[in-house]
Formats: C-alpha cells, structure tokens, sequence
C-alpha cells in the first residue's frame, strides 16, 4: 500500500499526523487553546504543500 510513496512523503505524513496528535493534546489535556489551533492549523498547511510540490513535479 505505501510503496507508491517516496520517504519523504511517508516522513511529511507521519509529521502530520504527529502534528494533530500533539494539538489534540495541548487542547484535551492542557486547555490552551490558542496554541491548539496555531499548532492545529499546520497539517493541512503541510498537506497543502506536499500536494503543490508533487502536482508541480509531474509536470
């Protein structure tokens, strides 16, 4: 199933998903929820990124 992906690309999604992890985290357990939602806004950002940089390399 993931041989179709490169390692950076299965290393920018384990990030990712670390990424949510830790936000849910920081807005389950500590309750600051501002740095929740400045941590949770990087994954799609991130998702974003790779998407553009591989639509981009196929051309």
């Amino acid at each position: 199933m993931f041989t179709k992906f490169k390692k950076s690309e299965l290393f920018t999604l384990i990030v990712v998903v670390c990424l949510i992890f830790i936000s849910e985290y920081i807005y389950l357990v500590e309750g600051d929820f501002k740095k929740a939602i400045f941590i949770g806004l990087w994954p799609p950002t991130i998702v974003g990124l790779l998407i553009f940089f591989n639509l981009k390399l196929k051309k």
